[in-house]
């Protein structure tokens, strides 16, 4: 069980901290929530904290691990489908997964044949959810701005 003031990760969403835990009723049932704001996007999230394992909330990684992240970053592409429908799913899997090393592997890999080939709008989109996801957890762990985090991977790629 989290508490108020950690540094979570929830999947598909990004890093953020809970603010609160409240008892809210929904559809006519109280349940405890986890309140979690997200610097990027300043957004605001309740996530039921009986589910909060099943939807893979998970705390942050260690600053130290960032250098792990940036060398996910700087690695050989992986071979993706030459099907954009089973790379996408693929590269969706890795992001619901809410791990931040296949989180990378999918911005390295977007990136990366975004300069070789170009993406499609929806790989495009892809690619600046899970950047956006990556820089929200570098953010936390290392107490980063957002802009310092951005120009860490967009050198990367420079």
């Amino acid at each position: 069980m989290f508490k108020i003031g950690d540094k979570v990760v929830y999947p598909m969403h990004g890093a953020g901290v809970i603010e609160a835990i409240e008892e809210k009723e929904v559809l006519g049932e109280k349940r405890q929530y986890y309140i979690l704001r997200l610097p990027i996007g300043d957004m605001k999230v309740m996530i039921p904290i009986n589910n909060s394992g099943d939807v893979g909330l998970r705390e942050i990684i260690d600053p130290e691990e960032i250098k792990t992240v940036i060398g996910v970053l700087q690695g050989q592409t992986t071979v993706m489908s030459t099907n954009w429908n089973r790379r996408y799913r693929a590269n969706l899997e890795k992001i619901k997964s809410g791990d931040i090393f296949e989180v990378a592997e999918v911005v390295r890999n977007l990136l990366t044949r975004d300069k070789e080939k170009g993406l499609s709008s929806g790989e495009r989109k892809m690619l600046e959810n899970a950047r956006q996801i990556l820089i929200s957890e570098m953010v936390l762990a290392a107490e980063l701005e957002e802009d310092t985090a951005r120009s860490l991977i967009d050198e990367v790629f420079a």
